[in-house]
């Protein structure tokens, strides 16, 4: 059997000298023997228990529960590594997403490209702001509003005014053919449009965002009329024009 000089096992397992002597005192980690010179070396089975208490600690377990832990008779290794195994993947993906948005917040902060709140609302009133938020949260939910927003303010002011002029353009196109077929090849290739930009807007697949389009923004479309004649019929054509491309 091979043993381990505690230098050794401390460089092995990362840890300092400093540590292995206190878990030795606590008896969390007690060496398999000890030379004439008082020499403290360990084994296996000392390494694997050091491999449970370093698991445990990165899981932020107190050190006096470790030990209650690995002391209990109980205790079967292969069932606690499948454990820590589970906890550590998890505690990796947390950590990857955190990492990934820490790397988006950098580049737009280095790039000068994250827009502020208000700039979203750009060239529009507050009471105007204010009534169409209400009624996007109302039809849509106020998480998939507030989605939406994160997702356009980590775009950068180009992208930002690219789709607002989109938008525009595609609006104002519809409104014009309000009184042709909503089912014709014209209008639904300016819905196609639409569907695209507001799919991008709410970071949804295309895939699989036909359903909410259709049922949400249909109904937000007739929401949004003032009851002015021409408002209400437009509106209505765009939600027959929406049901029919989601078919």
């Amino acid at each position: 059997m091979e043993y381990y000089a505690v230098k050794k096992l401390a460089k092995l397992a990362g840890v300092s000298v400093r540590t292995l002597h206190l878990y030795d005192k606590m008896g969390l980690l007690t060496p398999f023997t000890r030379t004439e010179a008082r020499y403290r070396l360990y084994g296996e089975k000392e390494l694997l228990r050091l491999q449970q208490i370093l698991f445990y600690r990165e899981l932020d377990i107190p050190l006096k529960e470790i030990a209650d832990i690995l002391d209990d008779p109980a205790f079967d290794l292969t069932q606690a590594l499948e454990t820590h195994r589970t906890a550590l993947q998890a505690k990796r993906e947390r950590i990857t997403t955190l990492i990934d948005t820490i790397d988006k917040t950098l580049y737009h902060l280095k790039n000068r490209t994250m827009l502020k709140v208000e700039e979203l609302y750009e060239g529009l009133s507050p009471e105007t702001v204010t009534g169409q938020r209400e009624k996007a949260i109302s039809s849509w939910g106020e998480e998939r509003v507030l989605k939406g927003e994160d997702i356009l303010r980590n775009l950068s002011k180009k992208e930002v005014n690219a789709m607002r002029e989109e938008l525009d353009t595609v609006t104002k196109q519809l409104l014009a053919s309000k009184d042709k077929d909503p089912g014709s090849r014209g209008v639904q290739a300016l819905i196609a449009r639409h569907y695209k930009v507001i799919m991008k807007f709410t970071g949804r697949s295309e895939e699989h965002g036909t359903a909410d389009y259709g049922k949400c923004l249909g109904e937000l479309y007739l929401s949004f009329a003032d009851g002015g004649d021409e408002n209400t019929v437009f509106s209505k054509f765009a939600k027959r024009a929406i049901q029919y491309f989601v078919g």
